[in-house]
């Protein structure tokens, strides 16, 4: 592929190769406000997204690595595309129309994003598109990939747009009946990802409703009530103000760790979170056509990553607003459903907007 600008809005940059060869490359989107946004083809990574405060000045605000080499020595998912199945399944296994299957398991003995080897650590097709500041990622998981039935062909779109939002687009098909459950990632810090923890950040997420999980992070089925609870952030609430709390649930996750259920109907996009740092005066407003969002308050980060600019991430030093269907739904029938079938098309679209306030 050609390096250097390839059009209004995009430019490539090499980003190294992997160990068998295959070169990777960083893509850069820009708008005419001054913002960018830079993925990699490598787990369709977001490294860096820079957003102005209130004095128009611009901070890299999510978290990461400074280079190839550090995506591949590990890291908890910055800002990648999870997948088949972004969160978990209990014990990695379900059944489609009478048959069983078994997945990989990698978390306390659940499938989680993914698996071992899941779409975050795959080298997608890119395909910038000419005029815009819109990348396509293509990706081909084949049958049995991580134990999941069908071959599945999946398209994520990354577009900046003038209104200072970025949009995904995600598609898929397949050739045998699998669940589905796409998403990104990214570890957003409102202040600058070397700014420290989060629990001053006021959170608005727009759901009457969560599901409670068990000790293993596994919804238990219940639609629980947010009302009385540290979940409920149906008015801006810091993250801090009750996440200390004494409550069962904000001890399973060592924090927020857990799926909202969305006041909206289940395929309309909507607003469904806004989050606001008080010091730089920045504001991120999530859009959805997905029925959940995982908010997770960063609880097992400890200071021992190294990540961008020699920055030592600590706990709680990020937030993720995860869209998504809601854990375990392969094993919960009352969920809404992640079955693909032959014939049918998976699309989903969350947008993130940034402001200033």
């Amino acid at each position: 592929m050609m390096k250097g600008s390839w059009s209004n809005g995009v430019t490539i940059r090499p980003y190294g190769a992997l160990e068998d060869g295959r070169v990777v490359d960083l893509f850069v989107l820009s708008n005419e406000n001054g913002m960018e946004v830079s993925i990699t083809n490598y787990g369709g990574i977001i490294t860096s997204l820079t957003a102005p405060d209130r004095a128009g000045e611009f901070a890299d605000i999510v978290l990461g690595c400074d280079d190839l080499a550090g995506y591949r020595a590990g890291h908890p998912y910055f800002g990648a595309i999870v997948g088949r199945y972004g969160n978990r399944i209990a014990r990695g296994v379900f059944v489609i129309d009478g048959r069983r299957y078994s997945l990989a398991t990698n978390n306390k003995g659940n499938h989680l994003h993914g698996g071992r080897v899941g779409f975050d650590k795959a080298l997608w097709r890119a395909m910038p598109r000419s005029n815009t500041a819109q990348l396509e990622l293509t990706h081909v998981s084949d049958d049995g990939d991580e134990g999941f039935p069908g071959r599945l062909e999946v398209a994520v779109t990354y577009t900046l747009t003038a209104a200072n939002e970025l949009q995904i687009d995600y598609h898929a098909t397949t050739d045998q009946p699998t669940h589905v459950n796409l998403t990104n990632h990214s570890y957003f810090n409102l202040a600058g990802h070397d700014r420290g923890d989060i629990l001053g950040h006021q959170v608005l997420i727009n759901a009457d409703r969560f599901t409670p999980v068990n000790g293993r992070l596994i919804p238990t089925g219940e639609l629980r009530r947010v009302g009385g609870t540290p979940m409920d952030f149906r008015r801006s609430t810091t993250i801090g103000a009750r996440i200390e709390d004494d409550d069962e649930q904000l001890v399973f996750g060592c924090g927020y760790d857990h799926n909202w259920v969305l006041n909206k109907a289940e395929s309309d996009l909507g607003l469904i979170a806004r989050v606001s740092e008080p010091d730089s005066g920045r504001v991120m407003e999530v859009l959805t056509t997905e029925p959940g969002v995982q908010f997770y308050t960063a609880n097992f980060l400890n200071g021992k990553l190294i990540g961008k600019d020699g920055v030592a991430y600590g706990r709680r030093s990020a937030f993720c607003l995860e869209t998504q269907h809601f854990p375990d739904s392969p094993n919960k029938a009352d969920f809404p459903t992640t079955l693909l079938r032959p014939g049918e098309v998976y699309e989903t679209t969350t947008i993130y907007r940034f402001s200033a306030q």
